[in-house]
């Protein structure tokens, strides 16, 4: 028998799917496009009184909404506002500032203006720098006043745990460090920063053998531990400090501006750390420094919170909810399912600054008895679905609504 070439082969198998498609209808061939409310049956017996689930298909369509208008604690899914609030005053392309300045007693003065990123990483390459300019200095005066304190962030306990690290104009490492024990030893718990001899005290008492906490319970503290990290760096650099780590600031008319740092992290940058980490530090630096953008320094919680209340009202025309603070950590904040879906639509040219996972672009919140998620779930032509799951009841998680929702979407 003569065999059929590939070639014809080809048109033959589709003439076949044809006939069959014809002949059988094409249910068993393709997912028949999810009609608005078939979710909702599947979905109605994970998702408890005090929960909420919304999803949208990508032109719009509800294709989910169980107490969709209530209320919820929404946990860290309220810093995709805070980015989206934060894109608005500053832009994507904005890039923090650090000013250096030496004043006519040789004292090397440095401004901070909040940037959330000032860690080891870059403060050396800062240090080398300066350390070019000029190669020693008395005293190193550091100025925080672009922050007014105390900062007070709704929600913030005094724990040690990093989630509970206090606000700044100039703070590093997040206002945390990273320590263990070896040998018998107390050392830093990350190669590029090292453990200095005035933090050993608070490492010690913290019952730890190794892990994060943050150092800065006041402003002197934060203010101690930059000073004495970039001494560090400095040094290494060949630049003498020879005086003490004094809080001032910056006198304008008679101060010599010596170099005007510019982050290498733009506001793009930052955001995708804050999201990728949910770092709480971060989303209250950037609700602060929004509020000094909108209404003037200096940056007070009050300033922020009118600057993000500003942008949730007048810019999204959102009237329902409540928002205490940028990061998710108060249990004040309240939002809808809703309101969530339609952050998450503006959020979407942006949606890549997302953690990434499979099909899902998304952030997640977690709290004592709250688990969320929202974000976007990638559909078979790459389009986007919009989700929200909201699960305030204790116990509960998101992962079984989550697969229902995945396992629903073509």
């Amino acid at each position: 028998m003569k065999h059929t070439s590939r070639r014809m082969q080809f048109p033959l198998v589709l003439i076949l799917t044809g006939l069959v498609l014809a002949t059988f209808g094409p249910s068993w061939a393709m997912q028949p496009p999810l009609s608005a409310g078939t979710l909702n049956a599947d979905l109605s017996a994970l998702v408890g009184s005090r929960d909420a689930v919304m999803v949208a298909a990508p032109d719009g369509t509800v294709l989910a909404d169980i107490h969709a208008d209530q209320l919820c604690v929404p946990a860290s899914i309220l810093k995709v506002l805070t980015s989206l609030a934060a894109l608005h005053y500053l832009g994507s392309d904005y890039r923090y500032p650090t000013e250096f300045y030496m004043d006519k007693n040789n004292d090397l003065k440095i401004k901070g203006y909040g940037d959330p990123l000032l860690v080891s990483e870059r403060i050396q390459p800062v240090a080398r720098q300066l350390a070019r300019r000029v190669s020693a200095v008395r005293d190193l005066i550091l100025d925080a006043t672009y922050f007014k304190t105390p900062i007070v962030i709704p929600g913030r306990g005094e724990s040690l745990e990093p989630y509970d690290a206090p606000n700044g104009a100039l703070c590093v490492n997040f206002n945390t460090v990273a320590f263990e024990r070896r040998d018998g030893r107390w050392v830093s718990g990350e190669p590029q920063t090292p453990l200095l001899p005035s933090v050993l005290p608070k490492v010690q008492a913290s019952g730890l053998t190794s892990g994060r906490i943050t150092l800065a319970g006041d402003s002197r503290e934060a203010i101690v531990y930059a000073g004495e990290l970039l001494c560090h760096f400095l040094a290494e650099a060949g630049m003498s400090v020879e005086g003490r780590i004094l809080q001032g600031r910056v006198d304008l008319q008679h101060d010599t501006l010596l170099w005007r740092h510019q982050s290498p992290d733009q506001l793009s940058d930052i955001i995708a750390n804050l999201l990728e980490f949910s770092n709480n530090f971060i989303a209250n630096q950037l609700m602060l420094t929004m509020g000094a953008q909108a209404y003037g320094p200096p940056a007070t919680v009050e300033k922020g919170l009118k600057a993000l209340w500003s942008y949730y009202h007048q810019e999204l025309g959102i009237t329902d909810g409540h928002i205490a603070e940028a990061s998710g950590i108060s249990r004040d904040n309240r939002i809808s399912a809703r309101i969530m879906i339609q952050l998450l639509d503006r959020f979407q040219p942006h949606h890549q600054l997302m953690r990434h996972n499979g099909r899902h672009w998304y952030k997640t919140g977690h709290l004592k008895g709250i688990r969320t998620q929202a974000g976007y779930l990638v559909g078979n032509a790459g389009q986007l679905y919009r989700y929200v799951v909201m699960v305030n009841t204790p116990g509960k998680t998101t992962r079984p609504i989550l697969r229902v929702i995945e396992r629903a979407l073509p």
